[in-house]
């Protein structure tokens, strides 16, 4: 196995998608990384607590003994497909899209874009 791309938000909930990431590397050689890509209208976590969510989420990667990365992008889209091309993932791990399945959410731009380059894992609520 190569390595394991997280992608996050702000939410506390990125605990349980870390921690899936975690899992499928158990037993494998392979990197766990952790990825938040803020808009780039918006602050880094889009939140006036910014600098709590940040410390969250730098504990739980290093819980998880994963590597963090945190971004700032106008398009987030190309900036997640760069580090997964950037960091050899070979899965790539989310949570279900808050807009349910449609071809113009997030969740299935990325899985288009990815083709060919990692298996996107989509893990619900």
């Amino acid at each position: 196995m190569k390595n394991v791309m997280v992608c996050v938000t702000q939410q506390k909930t990125c605990d349980r998608l870390i921690k899936y990431g975690r899992e499928l590397l158990e037993g494998k050689t392979g990197e766990l990384l952790v990825i938040h890509v803020a808009d780039g209208r918006y602050g880094i976590l889009g939140s006036s607590r910014e600098g709590e969510a940040l410390d969250y989420l730098y504990e739980k990667a290093k819980e998880y003994g994963a590597s963090l990365t945190v971004l700032k992008s106008d398009d987030v889209l190309a900036a997640l497909v760069e580090q997964a091309r950037k960091n050899d993932a070979c899965i790539v791990v989310l949570g279900e899209s808050r807009e349910g399945v449609s071809a113009s959410n997030i969740v299935a731009k990325l899985e288009e874009n990815l083709a060919g380059i990692a298996r996107l894992l989509v893990i619900p609520s």
